[in-house]
């Protein structure tokens, strides 16, 4: 699943900014939120799928915590495509002036 989609839902955002927070146990991060606890599950495997979050099994519970890479990746992406539209945008400025000298 793509890493955008996933932050598509306003819960998995949320969760993303639980877990920014500090690392939490599945059952805390389920009641955090007016949903089901298989729904919030659901929500987390999105999340994990997507590689935003990893979860580590420790005796019985599962601790949840940001996947620090897969959000890298999303901002290596976020970077590339700012620096793209800022080369084009200044482009753009620089017709802009060229065409106001000519005028």
């Amino acid at each position: 699943m793509d890493e955008f989609a996933a932050l598509s839902d306003s819960t998995r955002r949320e969760i993303v900014t639980l877990l920014a927070e500090a690392d939490r146990r599945a059952g805390d991060i389920a009641a955090q939120f007016d949903v089901s606890p298989p729904a919030v599950s659901q929500h987390l495997k999105v999340l994990r799928n997507a590689k935003l979050v990893k979860v580590e099994r420790r005796g019985r519970e599962r601790i949840y915590s940001l996947d620090l890479e897969g959000l890298a990746a999303m901002e290596a992406w976020v970077e590339r495509t700012r620096t793209k539209w800022n080369s084009r945008l200044d482009r753009l400025a620089a017709l802009l002036e060229e065409e106001d000298r000519d005028a």
